[in-house]
């Protein structure tokens, strides 16, 4: 189906090519199911895939905030304690590991680089690396014994954003956006927000629709400037101007579309128009900050050159919660190398920049959220696309190759049960050993929250009713739901 012409003599790609380009592309992912665009659209690919009206079950959480932290923090230095290790450093170990170097058999220990200290009523064991975010980990449920299907950047960001380590499908947030629709009318429903050192590798699959139609892919949000390109009138054209353009290029556009119902590229075209000039007067809105107290701004660091940007990020989440914005990742890290959390070289010197301009704005967040009564309704979820080994890569050096084996992730509100820790790695953080996840059980756990069933959303393609989580039945984690 990928290259059949089905779209009004258009294959799929020249399809989402044509309706994704341009001033369109920002309102195409955006759509939403109520205005029966996603109707032509559904009948346009298969009479099937017509978008669910609403979950499945009371949901727990309404918006999710996926914090990605690029490149793969390591589990053992952050959140994962490992006492053992201690006074191991430099000492040879029969461990597996496969990584970026390949197979190994043993290497050279690496013992954790930052200090251990327990925080709250659980007692939980946190790093001097986020000596912020531990106050806040009586309201975050620790998932220690994560594993996914690849140790290599591209498809294991794949997996975590798609569920599959090859390109071409829907991610989380078009997921969600296709099974509830979105809260509003005048933003995306799926928002990204990036680095500004650059994008993840294999970037907009990172986001992307795939097969489903790109109305549901996610917009990429800008926290300084201007925050969607693109967006602003032309020079010299007032509102009441662009207004009555509009209205009557609609009229015009409908009368077209009335003898083409199946004119699913048409559809979008007339939507995105509509939405986008919503968008001009609710985007900038969204984004200033001067509506927020000083003392708001000063908390998510943005006062300081460090935390500056990712705490006006992470102020921008919680203001697209308040909005109605169902689905918010936000990326620490960009490019390559030490750009993000890949420790390769320096374990110390990555972890310390990274961990100091995401820590407090975190935390932060985490607070906010809570005093404004909307963490209950919010899924926040930390983590990367894997963690690091225990062993050194090089003979030299604290630098720490890759680790898809056992890693670490958290996740906060939306109906998550706080102070817990579960699942463990073995005693040097190198593979998970008791109650072993996959990432589909992270999903199926943000879906189960979202108040879908993870085994029933599914969109048919391919002849084949695809899932989010697989074709196999996949458990969420019901041990961290309260």
């Amino acid at each position: 189906m990928s290259n059949s012409r089905n779209f009004c003599g258009r294959t799929r790609r020249e399809f989402v090519w044509e309706a994704g380009a341009g001033f369109g592309s920002v309102a195409l992912a955006s759509m939403l199911g109520d205005d029966g665009f996603f109707n032509n659209i559904a009948q346009a690919a298969s009479a099937e895939n017509v978008p669910n009206q609403g979950p499945h079950h009371s949901p727990k959480a309404l918006n999710v905030i996926f914090l990605f932290m690029y490149g793969g923090p390591s589990h053992i230095d952050t959140f994962d304690y490992k006492p053992t290790m201690n006074g191991m450093d430099g000492k040879t170990v029969d461990v597996k590991t496969f990584g970026r170097g390949g197979h190994k058999s043993g290497g050279r220990i690496v013992e954790p680089r930052w200090k251990f200290n327990q925080y709250g009523e659980c007692g939980k064991w946190v790093s001097d690396l986020f000596p912020n975010v531990a106050k806040h980990v009586d309201d975050i449920s620790f998932l220690h014994s994560l594993t996914a299907d690849s140790p290599i950047h591209g498809s294991a960001m794949l997996m975590m954003n798609s569920g599959k380590i090859l390109s071409g499908s829907p991610t989380m947030g078009s997921w969600l956006n296709y099974g509830l629709g979105s809260e509003n009318k005048n933003l995306p429903g799926y928002v990204v927000m990036l680095d500004p050192k650059g994008g993840p590798i294999s970037g907009a699959k990172n986001w992307t629709s795939g097969y489903m139609p790109a109305t549901y892919q996610g917009t990429v949000l800008n926290s300084q400037g201007p925050p969607i390109l693109d967006l602003n009138r032309p020079q010299g054209m007032n509102q009441a101007v662009q207004r009555e353009l509009l209205d009557a290029l609609e009229q015009t556009n409908q009368r077209h579309l009335a003898a083409r119902a199946d004119y699913s590229e048409l559809s979008a075209r007339i939507n995105s128009y509509e939405l986008a000039y919503n968008m001009q007067i609710h985007a900038p809105e969204a984004v200033d900050f001067a509506q927020e107290s000083e003392a708001t701004q000063e908390m998510y660091g943005m006062n300081k050159d460090q935390t500056k940007d990712f705490g006006s990020k992470c102020l921008l989440a919680r203001r697209l919660v308040e909005r109605g914005v169902r689905f918010i990742q936000v990326y620490s890290g960009g490019n390559h190398n030490d750009a993000n959390w890949d420790a390769h070289g320096d374990l110390e010197k990555n972890h310390n920049l990274h961990a100091g301009e995401t820590d407090q704005p975190i935390a932060a967040l985490l607070e906010d959220l809570k005093q404004r009564g909307l963490l209950d309704t919010t899924l926040v979820v930390w983590g990367g696309e894997f963690g690091r080994q225990p062993t050194a890569e090089y003979a030299k050096g604290s630098g720490r190759d890759h680790n898809a084996y056992g890693f670490t992730m958290w996740m906060a509100g939306g109906g998550i049960k706080g102070g817990t820790s579960f699942g463990t790695t073995d005693e040097l953080g190198a593979q998970a050993v008791e109650n072993p996840l996959h990432v589909r059980n992270l999903h199926a756990t943000i879906l189960h929250q979202m108040g879908l069933d993870p085994n029933r959303l599914s969109y048919f393609f391919s002849g084949l009713d695809q899932k989010l989580v697989g074709v196999e039945h996949v458990e969420p984690i019901h041990e961290i739901i309260a």
